[in-house]
């Protein structure tokens, strides 16, 4: 299964990458599919030209025996410089009868947070970390969150 779910998931990066130049991919896959609040994903990303606009995409995965609608999320970014700032979000998972809102394959469902056309003021590494925010200390059925990082079309 774990073979299986990591091909997908590798399957799924590259093909999103196609249609889009990505400066930035990476996945965090959760122990036991479990969130612990204590346990908080970082990614750090590079950013060199701040005369683009640049798409940041959020990928989480859970089973279809994800036992809540929705998801409580903090995300600190950090910039080089300056404050980091500390934001909540929620992911909507189902509508009110249940029904996924993500991309569901089978037993998994791919729920995203994405914040398009973006420009970052500084050259540098930015740190971005998301924690779970909801009142359980534990979330079960997570699968893994992923972040890609990709230069924003023009419109």
């Amino acid at each position: 299964m774990k073979k299986l779910v990591s091909a997908f998931l590798l399957l799924s990066l590259l093909l999103a990458s196609c249609s889009k130049e990505a400066i930035y991919t990476k996945a965090y896959r959760f122990k036991n599919e479990q969130w612990d609040q204590n346990v908080r994903p970082q990614f750090e990303v590079a950013i060199q030209d701040t005369t683009q606009l640049y798409d940041f995409i959020f990928t989480l995965r859970t089973t279809t025996d994800y036992p809540f609608n929705n998801l409580w999320v903090f995300l600190r970014t950090t910039p080089p410089f300056g404050k980091s700032v500390r934001e909540p979000y929620e992911i909507k998972m189902a509508d009110p009868n249940g029904n996924w809102i993500g991309k569901k394959s089978g037993t998994v469902v791919e729920h995203q947070l994405i914040f398009k056309r973006r420009k970052v003021p500084f050259k540098g590494k930015y740190q971005f970390e998301l924690e779970q925010a909801i009142t359980e200390k534990r979330v079960t059925e997570v699968l893994d969150v992923s972040l890609e990082v990709q230069v924003s079309e023009a419109e």
